[in-house]
């Protein structure tokens, strides 16, 4: 089973208020390298530029059986394959203060590698900290419930 790789800090650091999925062009080695779950998308961000969207600050890790002194660049611009209509959709609001493009997760679909892009507005300091403060609400509640399932057998 192929993984799917998740950028947990997008939702940390981004409200989510909109999500695509877009094809993306990779050469046949990173196909393999992303299958293994060498991909690194921390870092990661989605720029139009032309009127094309590239994933930018993406890291691919070279495959581990490659044969060859090929020069691998595990940072490459990488398209993304969107239609215009969603292209026009992205490109306004990305453009203003504070909103951003960013892939949240990298998965395969009927054998095609997809990466799914939201356009999200970026969290202020106090809105990190609610959401730390709400995560660990939500885990103290769940271990509560557990524990008293535990106890009632």
């Amino acid at each position: 089973m192929t993984p799917t790789i998740l950028n947990r800090r997008a939702k940390f650091n981004y409200f989510i208020l909109e999500s695509y999925e877009a094809g993306i062009s990779l050469a046949g080695h990173e196909v393999k390298s992303i299958r293994e779950g060498k991909v690194n998308l921390n870092e990661a961000f989605v720029r139009i530029i032309r009127g094309e969207a590239f994933l930018m600050n993406c890291h691919i890790n070279p495959y581990s059986r490659i044969q060859g002194h090929i020069e691998i660049d595990p940072m490459r611009a990488r398209k993304l394959l969107l239609n215009r209509s969603q292209i026009d959709r992205l490109e306004g609001p990305s453009s203003q203060k504070g909103m951003a493009i960013v892939p949240l997760k990298i998965y395969f679909k009927k054998g095609y590698a997809k990466v799914e892009i939201a356009l999200g507005r970026g969290k202020k300091l106090f809105d990190k900290r609610e959401s730390i403060k709400q995560r660990m609400h939500e885990r103290e509640t769940a271990a509560a419930i557990k524990s008293k399932s535990r106890k009632s057998r």
